[in-house]
């Protein structure tokens, strides 16, 4: 008797909802999205596994890109609204990269 004791693969999003992938890839692409935006946007789901917990957010008044980490003064009353261009960072390396700068306080 012979017992088979492989441990199951998990499988790729891109193999359960192939369709769901490609309309997102290319919704995000006309929307002006950038790959690092869909990740992170993924990711802030639940998608990864990970939680991006760094908020990216746009001043009304200059209409400068801040972000705000765990901690800070303003995290808690900051709210993200995607419709104006806000979005969440995973690392602060990535919202540095992105173009944003961190909150004086």
């Amino acid at each position: 008797m012979r017992r088979d004791y492989r441990v199951p693969q998990r499988r790729s999003v891109l193999f359960k909802a192939p369709g769901l992938v490609i309309g997102a890839v290319v919704f995000g692409a006309a929307g002006g999205w950038t790959a690092s935006d869909m990740l992170a946007s993924w990711s802030a789901s639940g998608g990864a596994g990970q939680s991006c917990k760094i908020k990216g957010n746009i001043s009304i008044e200059t209409g400068e890109r801040i972000f705000h980490v765990p901690g800070q003064r303003y995290y808690a009353q900051t709210k993200i609204s995607r419709q104006y261009g806000e979005r969440w960072f995973c690392s602060e390396a990535e919202a540095w990269a992105a173009g944003w700068r961190k909150s004086n306080v």
